[in-house]
């Protein structure tokens, strides 16, 4: 599976474990941002194919990234990753047009078959 993917998330142990993952399974890594201005600055310099985005940020949360990079490219293939206990802001990424979501400590399994769902059916 030949695709990009942008990692948004603000610490940085997240992000280096979500890159491990992705790099074992063949998944190129485009860039990764620690809050969501740095998540649209990034997603409109790179156009990468996914951006995994976390909700629970400083400087602009993941919602209002999402809402913003939705806007500048309505085909955007964001999933969205939250802790649990967030399922009201993971029911306001669907409904802003995030296309999955992912639930902290998430499993690798689950985050590759989120991937290859949202490649394969957008």
């Amino acid at each position: 599976m030949k695709s990009s993917v942008l990692i948004v998330d603000d610490l940085a142990f997240v992000r280096m474990m979500i890159k491990d993952i992705l790099h074992k399974y063949g998944i190129s890594v485009c860039g990764e941002a620690a809050n969501g201005v740095e998540a649209i600055k990034k997603y409109n310099e790179l156009k990468p194919d996914i951006v995994l985005l976390d909700i629970t940020m400083p400087v602009m949360n993941g919602l209002e990234a999402l809402q913003r990079i939705i806007i500048a490219d309505p085909h955007a293939k964001v999933i969205m990753c939250s802790a649990l206990g967030q399922q009201k802001l993971i029911v306001a990424a669907i409904k802003a047009g995030a296309k999955d979501f992912i639930v902290k400590p998430f499993k690798e399994e689950r985050l590759i078959s989120a991937i290859k769902k949202v490649l394969e059916k957008h």
